[in-house]
């Protein structure tokens, strides 16, 4: 099953550079990879499925877990739910999707989760932040990708004002690493891989 598993994911990288559906890039993944494993998870959350790329991954490094993803966009979700049937029963009973808004939905959700892993609208991270929060768990871990988006948002290049198009996704971006590096019982760290990865670790 592990070697079936490494074929389909190598399918959905190059389905995704074919369609130019976003996902998880080759220098993040590392450091997703790494997060996942150091939360050893029981149940993820995850906003934002796309094709289902980085959900299997993260059931791929927890064999225990079950995922709950969400995708505002039908036609993408039931992509993804086709891949999690290839990956096999172990991996698609693992796996929930659910299809609407994440801000509509969150409040829905029951129980509660130690890794949650954001990558869905950017200029929204604030609000996913928020309402995240009554789902987790004491030793939870919330993972956000994009975050520094093109090196706009800190570091070289951020003082440069954006362009128009990018401008609220930006300012809406350091919004979130000012929120999270300022949240009381959390640790924030930074990593710039890819397109930048905020990983806050609850203190338990």
């Amino acid at each position: 099953m592990a070697e079936t598993i490494e074929n389909l994911l190598q399918e959905m990288e190059a389905y995704a550079r074919a369609r130019q559906v976003p996902i998880l890039t080759e220098a993040a993944r590392p450091v997703f990879l790494r997060t996942v494993r150091a939360a050893a998870p029981r149940r993820i959350l995850e906003l934002g499925t796309a094709i289902g790329y980085s959900a299997l991954l993260a059931l791929r490094e927890s064999p225990e877990a079950e995922i709950v993803t969400i995708e505002r966009d039908a036609e993408t979700a039931e992509t993804a739910r086709g891949f999690f049937r290839r990956a096999g029963e172990n991996y698609e009973a693992r796996a929930t999707v659910l299809v609407g808004e994440a801000e509509k939905l969150l409040p829905t959700l029951s129980g509660a989760f130690d890794f949650v892993f954001i990558d869905a609208a950017k200029s929204r991270y604030p609000d996913f932040w928020l309402g995240v929060q009554p789902l987790l768990t004491p030793r939870a871990v919330v993972a956000a990708d994009n975050v520094l988006f093109r090196g706009l948002v800190e570091g070289e290049g951020s003082e440069i004002w954006p362009k128009h198009s990018y401008r609220t996704m930006v300012l809406r971006l350091r919004e979130y690493l000012r929120i999270v590096r300022a949240a009381p019982g959390f640790r924030t760290e930074i990593f710039p891989e890819g397109d930048g990865m905020a990983v806050s670790r609850r203190d338990a």
